[in-house]
């Protein structure tokens, strides 16, 4: 990033290598061979995907978003070299959509780390990713509305103590709560609310290294049964007192809004969108193959139309890719909500073209279809649809938008 740390500072517009290829080849097939048979069940069970994880690690892709220079591969945003990382998120979703989420938690909490921590907090982190296999995630979900039943309120509250902070309270929607080894919490140091329910002009929200493994930290398992992405094991987790030391702090105050980072992340959430709906259509063609179903003239429609979903989809990651790598920040913020809203709807179609052209038995049980359906639609309300494409028509009429949370 440039001094105000708000763009990447990498080589521009880094053209995909032999061996970035060689990467995305070698990560495709260990999905293949190896995660997808898991997928089911990790949901099943509901557990973290940790035989996933060590063997990403032991491959040497855990550090995907490190830069080279700390051991890593040096994709993402902020190294200016974008669409190896994406590509990799729709590998592992084609696989498993909640081994993706979870991985781009990881992913995105590195690329933060490389933009704005200094050089010996990003020694120390990613030596621990690179050498020691350490997961991260990044939680900031405190929702203020209770649903039905809850009795109790999510929110982090910090108090500054010599040294640190003290934390209490606790985080909703914590992926990889019981992978993780480090969790970036963004906290509002004027209480409850995290990242979305920010409020005030000086939006002083502090990024904190959390060691998961401080005794303070707990795991409530209870709240987390979802229909979908059961396997992100996005638990409640709460903070009893757990004191964060000063260099755990990540960048300055308010740096996250500053550098509208939050902008970076939303069509990482796409790539994974695009895997989902590429393993239901490869599913559906064999199948429709297998079924000799090739002359219906219906069903070489829907067909069609799964095959230029796909397409355009990519197209769209690709675009957005480009202007981030080009410094076209403006641009890319704007062209990832799009993105974003494209390719949840390319996806969805996809999904269910396929459910109605091989018909009821792509919902049965061991078919991936059946998974997929549950966990892209849960997936998919991540952020409200509507609100996202609000926020595109704000910024074509020059109204005031957020492109982060999409607030009215």
């Amino acid at each position: 990033m440039t001094g105000d740390r708000d763009h990447p500072t990498g080589p521009a517009c880094a053209p995909a290598s032999e061996g970035d290829g060689a990467v995305l080849d070698a990560v495709a097939k260990l999905a293949e061979d190896s995660f997808a048979p898991r997928a089911e069940e990790y949901d099943r069970r509901a557990v973290f995907p940790a035989e996933d994880f060590d063997d990403l690690f032991s491959g040497g892709f855990l550090g995907a978003a490190v830069p080279r220079e700390y051991g890593g591969l040096g994709y993402g945003p902020q190294q200016r070299n974008t669409l190896p990382l994406w590509e990799m998120t729709t590998a592992l979703a084609k696989a498993d959509l909640s081994l993706a989420r979870c991985w781009e938690g990881h992913a995105n909490s590195l690329v933060l780390i490389d933009a704005l921590a200094p050089p010996e907090q990003k020694r120390r982190w990613f030596a621990g990713v690179v050498e020691e296999g350490e997961i991260w995630g990044a939680w900031s979900g405190e929702p203020q509305a209770p649903k039905p039943g809850e009795s109790h309120r999510f929110g982090t509250t910090s108090t500054p103590v010599s040294g640190g902070w003290i934390l209490r309270g606790s985080k909703a929607f914590a992926t990889s709560a019981t992978g993780a080894r480090w969790a970036i919490l963004l906290v509002d140091p004027a209480g409850p609310g995290g990242a979305r329910h920010t409020q005030g002009a000086d939006r002083k929200l502090l990024l904190l290294a959390c060691d998961l493994s401080d005794p303070s930290v707990t795991v409530d398992s209870s709240w987390w049964d979802p229909i979908g992405m059961r396997a992100t094991v996005s638990h409640v987790v709460r903070f009893e007192d757990t004191f964060v030391p000063r260099e755990h702090l990540i960048g300055r105050p308010g740096g996250y809004f500053e550098g509208h980072w939050q902008t970076a992340f939303i069509p990482h959430y796409a790539a994974s969108f695009l895997g989902g709906a590429l393993a239901a259509y490869a599913y559906g063609l064999a199948y429709l193959k297998r079924q000799d179903k090739g002359g219906d003239p219906h069903v070489q429609q829907r067909v069609g139309a799964m095959a230029v979903n796909i397409d355009t989809a990519r197209l769209w990651l690709r675009h957005v890719a480009a202007l981030w790598d080009e410094g076209r920040l403006d641009e890319a913020r704007i062209a990832g909500n799009r993105a974003w809203h494209v390719i949840e709807h390319l996806a969805e179609e996809t999904v269910h073209h396929v459910i109605r052209a091989c018909g009821a038995r792509s919902l049965i049980r061991p078919s991936p279809v059946e998974r997929i359906l549950r966990d892209l639609t849960f997936y998919e309300l991540h952020d409200n649809d509507d609100h996202v494409l609000a926020t595109i028509g704000r910024a074509v009429l020059g109204e005031q938008h957020d492109l982060s949370f999409h607030k009215p």
